[in-house]
């Protein structure tokens, strides 16, 4: 049978095969091994790990798979009030909650502190940011900047028909909105922001409206009665509004309706609230 010869990428020695046959991919060295786990242990030094049991380590791809379903999950639980602002969570502690490995909940924890949702407390874990009325009427007046003149040049531009396609997601906002779960109404409100936002065709705008909306998702000090349920109905029937003014192209009514979104918002932090009668 005809041989050919191939030099090792690892050691430089030639290997001699048959031709036809397929080369067998070197397989890791049990120091490579070692120093993965090696790596994976000094990552959780300082911090309690409680009962918690050892996974396999998973593959890059499935590994990044869980990382985001846990950065999801920690959203919602940031939201729905379940993670305290001002409490310390620990990724091993969280791990448990999850029934996964502390490593997909802290790299989830290092993106939310890069957001600004919590920041990272040396040997400890993460610390769930404190947020007062003034941050979130800043975060109000930014949104209204960019939002208004946004919303009102669409409104000038866009079909009727393109609106109305918005409406079952203004009607799923609603039903979220009736049913009292903040997590849930926090996603469909922004699903509706984001479709409405995608309609100016720039992929910037979008990705920026929506950072600052989850923002100011977060929930205050004080705990989830902040936002009621009557602030979550009154908020989803503003929807529901907008999309009537847009598709009728009624410019004064949606510069009322999405100014007037942030102005409580504002005067509560001590902010001057947008003034409806500003014509970009």
């Amino acid at each position: 049978m005809k041989q050919s010869t191939h030099g090792s990428a690892e050691t430089g020695i030639p290997e001699t095969r048959a031709a036809g046959v397929p080369r067998v991919p070197p397989q890791p060295r049990a120091q490579d091994v070692d120093r993965e786990r090696g790596v994976a242990a000094a990552a959780t030094r300082g911090e309690h790990t409680h009962s918690e049991q050892p996974i396999p380590r998973p593959r890059p791809v499935q590994r990044a798979s869980v990382r985001g379903q846990i950065l999801d999950a920690l959203r919602t639980a940031l939201v729905a009030g379940e993670l305290t602002p001002g409490e310390v969570y620990s990724a091993p502690a969280l791990g448990e909650r999850f029934g996964v490995s502390a490593t997909p909940v802290r790299e989830a924890m290092q993106q939310l502190a890069l957001e600004g949702a919590v920041e990272v407390v040396p040997n400890r874990g993460f610390r769930v940011i404190e947020r007062g009325a003034r941050e979130l009427a800043e975060l109000a007046e930014v949104r209204a900047l960019i939002e208004v003149p946004v919303i009102l040049r669409l409104a000038r531009t866009v079909p009727a028909e393109r609106w109305a396609a918005l409406r079952p997601l203004a009607e799923a906002a609603v039903r979220a909105a009736a049913s009292g779960c903040r997590a849930t109404y926090a996603e469909t409100d922004r699903t509706f922001h984001r479709a409405l936002f995608a309609l100016s065709g720039n992929g910037q705008l979008v990705q920026i409206a929506d950072d600052l909306h989850r923002r100011a998702q977060w929930p205050l000090v004080g705990g989830p009665a902040s936002r009621g349920h009557a602030d979550l109905v009154a908020d989803a029937a503003e929807h529901a509004a907008l999309l009537d003014a847009l598709i009728v192209r009624d410019l004064d009514a949606v510069r009322g309706l999405v100014a007037g979104h942030f102005a409580g918002v504002a005067a509560a932090g001590g902010l001057q609230p947008p003034d409806p009668r500003f014509r970009p």
